[in-house]
């Protein structure tokens, strides 16, 4: 939020003249400007929530090489515990096992995306941020309306009133600058969380399709196919691994979390 549309304490006044009357209306609370969501950098408040998404559904361009003659595999760089078996008995073999040839495969990430525990949980996380955004902003929206019904119909009320009515709108201004201070620092905090655990799951998925690679097939390229971008326009189903892909990685996500 710009600094010139944030909520500003000093900015209403809730006072009533001695001298008013029934017929009187109190206008001396300046109408408050429209309120917009803060955010620490411009124009991109409302759309951080939306980043994180976009940030989930990057999992969805996966393309994983896996050289089997480069020795990629179980080897090096895993995070998988080394105790831990991958091999699966129920795994579909390469379509093409002629010695010498590429034998490839690839994994639905649409699907994966929806069956991927890390990711519904992730995915939750970001609806709770957002619900959270939008509750704030229908309590200023609220607020507007109030003041601005008060302004208009205020000198129908007695002094009494008015005075009563202008308490009730000055506590609740107050405490939507309190609400909008702590919202802006806690969803900062929030989306670094989210970013972070958005990298996370992806790296998981990619240390994990190579270790399974390495403990069932020994493909030698996995390619990610989707709906929206894909380079695969046709695929045999023989070579869809996204089943067991899905299965391996829950096991494991359910596992760690087990363990935390």
């Amino acid at each position: 939020m710009e600094d010139n549309n944030k909520l500003d304490e000093t900015t209403v006044t809730f006072e009533a003249s001695e001298e008013a009357t029934n017929s009187t209306p109190v206008q001396n609370v300046p109408e408050p400007t429209e309120q917009k969501c803060k955010c620490k950098k411009e124009k991109k408040c409302k759309c951080n929530c939306m980043c994180i998404i976009n940030c989930i559904l990057i999992i969805g361009l996966i393309l994983i090489y896996i050289l089997h003659f480069t020795g990629i595999g179980a080897k090096g760089g895993s995070n998988q515990d080394s105790t831990v078996s991958l091999v699966n008995k129920d795994a579909k073999p390469p379509l093409n096992e002629t010695v010498g040839e590429l034998k490839i495969a690839y994994v639905n990430t649409d699907t994966l995306m929806a069956k991927y525990q890390y990711a519904i949980d992730l995915k939750k996380r970001v609806e709770q941020a957002t619900n959270k955004q939008e509750s704030f902003a229908r309590q200023e929206e609220q607020f507007q309306a109030d003041y601005q019904n008060y302004l208009q119909t205020g000198e129908k009320l007695s002094y009494a009133q008015q005075q009563e009515k202008e308490r009730e709108l000055k506590e609740r201004y107050e405490k939507l600058v309190k609400l909008e201070k702590q919202y802006a620092n806690s969803m900062m905090q929030e989306q670094k969380n989210l970013n972070d655990e958005s990298e996370k799951m992806t790296q998981a998925v990619y240390d994990f399709i190579r270790d399974y690679n390495a403990q069932n097939h020994e493909y030698h390229l996995i390619l990610a196919r989707s709906f929206n971008s894909s380079p695969i326009l046709y695929g045999d189903v023989r070579m869809d691994i996204t089943d067991e892909i899905v299965k391996g990685l829950n096991e494991d996500y359910a596992r760690k979390k087990a363990n935390k």
